[in-house]
C-alpha cells in the first residue's frame, strides 16, 4: 500500500499479476462482451515545456481510470524512456481512488495485448517470420504477444541503432527463437510485420509485402505521422481499434486520406466488428491493423490485473 490507502502496481508487480496471455484475453473478452470502441473518450494532448501531456481516461463498471502519459523528445539523449506514464484508478461507484500502477509498464503490456487480439483474427494460422521494427519495450512486447497467437519462431529485427537491434536479438534467441538483423526489404518474406517505433515517415515500399502476411502499426498516433505508406493501405484489408480514433489520429491514414489516394471507406471495420467475425477478411490480400492506443484498453488490462 502507498499513500492515501493506494495499491500500488509496479512492472513488476503487473507482470506478476497478469501475463501477456492474460491481458490478450481480457481484451478480447471486453470486445465480446459488447465494449464498443467507438465511444471512448477522445485523448487530449496538453503542450508543455518539455513536450506534451496526453490524458487518457475511462470508465467501466467497476472502475474508472485515468492514464496521464508524458511524451518528452529529449528524454532518450538523457537514457531515459521517450514517454513515462502513471495510470490511477478508482472505484467507479465512488471515484475513489484504489490503486496507482505504473503507467509506462500498463502500456507495454496492454498495446502488444491489443495487436496480438487483432493478429489472432487477421493473420493466417501458419504464420512463423515474424518482421519487428524497432527495438524499445513496444518492439519486445510484440515478439512475446504475437507468439501467444501464432506459432512465431523466426524474428527479424529492423534497428535504427544496430546496438540496440543486437540486444533485442539477443533476448529473441535467448527465447528460444531464431533471430536475425534485416533490412526493411525482409518484409518481403514475412508472414507478420510489426512496427513499433516513432517514425514520421513510412518504414518500407508497401508493395513489398506479400499477399498473405498482416501488418501492425501502431508506433505513431499523430495525424501527420505514419509508419506505412499510402501503397499498403490501398492494397490492405484495414482494421482499425475505432474508426473515429483512426480518422481522427492515424497518419498511416490520415495523410493519404487529406491527399486523396483513398476515402474513409478503406476502413473494413473496427476491432469489435472483428472479434465478433462480422469483417470479410479476402485471402488474396494483405491485413493491416492500425493502432493508435486508446483509453479503454488500459482500463480492461489495469482491471485484469486488479484480479
Amino acid at each position: 500500500m502507498g499513500a492515501m490507502g493506494l495499491t500500488v502496481i509496479d512492472g513488476v508487480e503487473l507482470g506478476r499479476r497478469l501475463s501477456m496471455a492474460g491481458a490478450v484475453d481480457a481484451v478480447e473478452a471486453a470486445l465480446l462482451g459488447g465494449l464498443d470502441p467507438e465511444a471512448d473518450v477522445a485523448r487530449s494532448a496538453v503542450e508543455v515545456p518539455a513536450g506534451q501531456l496526453l490524458l487518457m481516461p475511462a470508465a467501466g463498471e467497476r472502475y474508472v481510470g485515468v492514464k496521464v502519459a508524458g511524451v518528452a523528445p529529449a528524454n532518450p539523449a538523457l537514457g531515459l524512456p521517450r514517454i513515462v506514464a502513471s495510470y490511477l484508478l478508482a472505484d467507479a461507484a465512488t471515484l475513489r481512488p484504489v490503486a496507482l500502477l505504473d503507467g509506462s509498464a500498463l502500456t507495454s503490456l496492454r498495446t502488444p495485448a491489443v495487436s496480438a487480439v487483432a493478429v489472432r483474427r487477421l493473420a493466417v494460422p501458419e504464420a512463423r517470420r515474424l518482421v519487428v521494427f524497432g527495438t524499445g519495450p513496444q518492439a519486445w512486447g510484440h515478439v512475446a504477444a504475437l507468439r501467444e497467437v501464432r506459432p512465431v519462431d523466426r524474428v527479424g529485427v529492423v534497428a535504427r541503432s544496430p546496438e540496440r537491434g543486437r540486444e533485442l536479438v539477443e533476448r529473441c534467441r535467448n527465447a528460444g527463437l531464431a533471430a536475425e538483423l534485416v533490412g526493411a526489404d525482409a518484409v518481403a518474406e514475412a508472414d507478420l510485420v510489426a512496427c513499433c517505433t516513432s517514425a514520421r515517415e513510412p518504414l518500407f515500399d508497401g508493395r513489398a509485402v506479400a499477399d498473405h502476411a498482416t501488418v501492425v502499426a501502431m508506433g505513431s498516433h499523430e495525424p501527420t505521422a505514419r509508419e506505412v505508406d499510402g501503397a499498403l493501405v490501398r492494397r490492405s484489408t484495414v482494421v482499425v481499434e475505432a474508426r473515429a480514433s483512426a480518422l481522427r489520429e492515424a497518419g498511416d491514414l490520415c495523410v493519404p486520406l487529406a491527399a486523396g489516394e483513398i476515402g474513409p471507406d478503406v476502413i473494413a471495420g473496427n476491432m469489435a466488428e472483428l472479434v465478433r467475425g462480422e469483417l470479410p477478411l479476402p485471402g488474396d490480400r494483405p491485413r493491416l491493423f492500425k493502432g493508435v492506443g486508446m483509453s479503454w484498453q488500459d482500463l480492461v488490462v489495469a482491471t485484469a490485473a486488479m484480479g
